[in-house]
């Protein structure tokens, strides 16, 4: 076995059932804790924008700033080119199984959001880092969790997803790779370099335009072959529990890869228990942990249950399975599609590269205190190389960072479930 192939199978197993158990664990234990408030978030958002609009705390960077920039961090090219990768393994029952995923993480990152501002230290600790240093006393969990943030902040935060814009905007405009690394170093630094209130402006420039311009495009696509809605829906459902008759054995496969391939991506696409959410809500001005909570909550709903469906509707309603995202939304773009596709997986690529720098840099800062122009220098060259080298094997190893961050997260949250209530009402 060559070196590629054993980080694949270390890759394989981080994150094979048992991680993806302890996460629906996880989620159905905050679920039950918190009276399935899924269903309530909402209102009781909205309630807590009320009660909480005044709160005493005001130190970091606007409440809408710090959604645009969380929100960017998930909305990656993931919502694209996962959820087709997701129907191409498991069918159109995936789908179904992202939502659960969703459902799930939606109480997790409640949870997660809810410790970190409970035990924030402005300027000092924040994230998984602040509840598992104050929270469980742990020093090297909370040291182990920043070594592990470091490492996919750099590779899957920066160089996979510039690889990914690298290769479609070089497919569809024969641009040269070295000039799309040059002008991503500059771009990304140019940002970077202003920290959470600047990459917050950005993501708030960028995302809403460019999410506004998917959804309508996406619902032409839909529309336009709206006589398939319902009998995609029926797939869906069907697919996750019920596959095409098959012999007994392979039919169990085919149920187990639409669970798997479903619920690991939309893991993959809203981050959901990998702690990154919480450091970068915890740059937000309002300290309050309910509010923080409410609106994780909304960013996992947001980029699962409507952005991620929305691919996969297009996908399905098209054409099926096989077809593309590109060939879907040729049906209504023509040859535009390729242009269009592009700019919203570079705009999405961008948006998430720089908020996985938030958190990249407040890792590092915990490990070493200092040192942020040296690490925004070697974000920004890291990115940009990943326009011009073979990422396989870097892909691989992100990945495996990505999912060893979620066990001392997971860790901090379960042990220190009790600490987290609703107190929306009471804020």
């Amino acid at each position: 076995m060559n070196a590629a192939d054993f980080l694949k199978s270390v890759s394989s197993y981080i994150w094979g059932n048992g991680l993806i158990f302890l996460l629906l664990f996880t989620g159905l234990l905050f679920t039950l804790k918190l009276g399935f408030i899924q269903f309530r978030f909402i209102p009781c958002l909205v309630r807590s924008v009320r009660n909480c609009g005044k709160a005493q705390e005001q130190v970091g960077i606007s409440q809408l700033k710090t959604v645009c920039m969380s929100l960017g961090t998930a909305m990656g090219t993931g919502n694209i080119t996962g959820v087709a990768s997701a129907i191409a393994i498991g069918g159109a029952g995936a789908v179904f199984w992202m939502w659960v995923s969703a459902f799930f993480g939606m109480a997790i990152v409640y949870g997660e959001n809810y410790l970190a501002l409970t035990y924030r230290r402005s300027g000092e600790c924040s994230g998984p880092m602040a509840y598992l240093k104050y929270g469980l006393g742990s020093n090297v969990l909370a040291a182990v969790f920043a070594v592990f943030c470091i490492i996919a902040a750099l590779g899957m935060g920066g160089m996979v997803q510039v690889s990914s814009f690298s290769s479609a905007l070089s497919g569809c405009c024969h641009v040269s790779p070295y000039i799309i690394g040059g002008a991503a170093f500059v771009l990304i630094y140019l940002v970077i370099k202003g920290g959470a209130d600047r990459i917050g402006s950005a993501a708030q420039a960028l995302l809403p335009l460019i999410t506004a311009a998917y959804t309508i495009v996406s619902l032409a696509v839909i529309f336009t072959h709206k006589e398939n809605i319902i009998p995609v829906f029926a797939e869906i459902f069907t697919g996750a529990f019920e596959p095409a008759p098959v012999a007994g054995g392979v039919a169990g496969f085919a149920v187990s890869k639409a669970v798997s391939a479903g619920i690991r991506r939309g893991i993959f696409s809203n981050e959901a228990g990998l702690g990154s959410s919480p450091i970068l809500h915890s740059a937000s001005e309002n300290g309050s942990p309910s509010l923080q909570g409410m609106w994780s909550m909304f960013e996992v709903f947001f980029d699962t249950i409507v952005c991620c469906t929305l691919t996969a509707l297009v996908i399905l309603t098209a054409g099926g399975e096989s077809l593309s995202v590109s060939g879907a939304l040729s049906t209504v773009l023509g040859r535009g599609a390729d242009v269009f596709l592009t700019v919203s997986m570079g705009v999405f690529a961008f948006c998430t590269i720089i908020g996985w720098y938030y958190c990249g840099e407040t890792a590092f800062t915990f490990i070493f205190s200092s040192g942020e122009k040296f690490f925004c220098l070697l974000f920004a060259a890291f990115s940009a190389l990943g326009a011009v080298v073979t990422l396989e094997t870097v892909f691989t190893l992100s990945d495996i960072f990505n999912g060893l961050m979620a066990f001392p997260n997971l860790a901090g949250l379960l042990l220190l479930s009790n600490k987290v209530t609703n107190k929306v009402k009471k804020e």
